[in-house]
């Protein structure tokens, strides 16, 4: 693996979009960063939790919840370090923590992208 293909993909998972802005594909870039972006906030603004690896409770599904909701990656630690969590007893909560760990998961396929880009494997 390049040392190319290395930076597209730490910046992809620390920036949505970043990987491809970095490969020169800045309208995915843009689209891209958008979407993760808008997700996550959304998920938060509607009462979504965070999933942490400290809390998994040696549960699997809840440490692949942790790992879906870390792949948002610089996003992921900004707002586990301001302290965001879920209002459990809000009727949005379940719809909120969904979208936070869909935007992780996405910005992992993301990454993927990138890599496949800068491998050359696809346009």
């Amino acid at each position: 693996m390049s040392r190319r293909t290395i930076t597209a993909i730490v910046l992809a998972y620390l920036i949505p979009g970043a990987g491809h802005l970095y490969l020169g594909k800045r309208a995915r870039a843009i689209t891209f960063f958008v979407i993760v972006v808008l997700m996550f906030a959304i998920g938060l603004a509607i009462d979504g939790d965070l999933y942490t690896l400290t809390h998994s409770g040696g549960s699997l599904l809840r440490l692949l919840a942790a790992l879906g909701s870390m792949g948002s990656g610089a996003l992921y630690f900004i707002a586990a370090g301001m302290g965001a969590h879920g209002d459990v007893t809000s009727i949005t909560y379940e719809h909120g923590t969904a979208f936070t760990i869909t935007a992780g998961l996405m910005n992992l396929l993301l990454m993927l992208d990138s890599f496949d880009i800068s491998e050359g494997r696809k346009n």
